[in-house]
């Protein structure tokens, strides 16, 4: 039986509320955090750092739609940036026309309130969650910004066949305000300590045969020495699943003067630095690991290619691996 398991950013996938409030006086809110205040009348003030926070667009949310029903197709999906669960059966129940059966996302700690999220055609057993996690060098917070999820995927007669891992790493981003250089050492820190953890976590609940994938958006490349840490398990090196892999399409050309395009086909993500004599830099950030008993039952690979270098409904374009189980 072949099951295709997906990862795909699907680029903040917030909900429509149309919160209102009658606000005198302006509440006290930490540096990053979401603010949110209720009343009768007046103006929405749902904002991120200053910004208000609104629902994603239905164009975006249609095309992200659009690439999960004719490209992706994927008999798992497990997705990152979702503002929460309700969120995500509505965009399953509206924009997939209930595709999945099956959906799991337990909230995280991320200030800007996106979530990873786990969507099914197949069964799914015991959802973990390991977002109350603590780093041992650093017991003030919680290491995981977002989840470290597990969830179990079970055959059409309830038979356990492996099991899927999510996640969402720290991003590079530094915001204007702060220090670029200290930010980005800071960033980095944390995304080695999240793979640490994962490391530890993975290590603390498998034996060497088991079978499991680890997947999601890293935000680094599979060769970062900050990711090292989450790929040595006791049965060996985790394996990539995208190391062959084939697009839906090749690759947009760059304009003249913006480089020849990425040189791999390895890469889901694009980012054109300021300046414009600097090439745009493309990235593996969605990533799919195989633990190394289940990596025999690869047979291919895929990456849905966008078709604008902005991105098609996300910046972030969707893989995935077809097992044979």
């Amino acid at each position: 039986m072949n099951i295709s398991v997906a990862t795909f950013n699907l680029n903040n996938l917030f909900s429509r509320f149309n919160f209102r409030a009658s606000v005198e006086t302006e509440p006290e809110v930490s540096a990053g955090g979401i603010r949110l205040t209720f009343g009768t009348d007046g103006i929405d003030v749902r904002s991120f750092m200053g910004r208000l926070v609104r629902e994603k667009d239905a164009t975006e949310t249609q095309i992200v739609a659009d690439r999960i029903i004719n490209s992706v197709k994927a008999d798992v999906i497990a997705v990152q940036e979702v503002e929460h669960l309700e969120i995500l059966k509505e965009f399953n129940d509206e924009y997939l026309d209930g595709m999945y059966k099956n959906i799991a996302l337990i909230e995280g700690n991320d200030t800007r309130l996106i979530d990873v999220g786990l969507m099914s055609k197949l069964p799914i057993g015991a959802i973990t969650s390991h977002q109350a996690c603590i780093h041992p060098s650093d017991t003030s917070r919680r290491v995981f910004g977002r989840d470290f999820v597990e969830v179990e995927i079970l055959s059409e007669a309830g038979e356990y066949l492996f099991s899927v891992y999510n996640t969402h790493l720290k991003s590079h981003y530094v915001p204007w305000n702060e220090d670029q250089e200290e930010g980005k050492r800071r960033a980095n820190e944390r995304r080695k300590k999240q793979a640490e953890m994962i490391g530890h976590i993975i290590n603390s609940r498998h034996g060497a045969d088991a079978k499991f994938v680890l997947l999601g958006d890293m935000n680094d490349p599979p060769t970062s020495p900050y990711l090292a840490p989450m790929l040595d398990f006791r049965g060996g090196a985790l394996v990539n699943g995208l190391t062959n892999v084939s697009e839906t399409r090749a690759a947009k050309r760059e304009a003249a003067g913006q480089g020849p395009g990425p040189s791999t086909l390895m890469w889901t993500h694009r980012f054109n630095p300021p300046g414009r004599d600097t090439p745009p830099e493309y990235e593996l950030y969605d990533q799919i690991w195989l633990s190394p008993a289940l990596a025999p039952h690869l047979r291919e690979a895929f990456i849905d290619r966008r078709r604008k270098h902005s991105g098609d409904g996300s910046d972030h374009d969707p893989a995935w691996v077809v097992l044979d189980i």
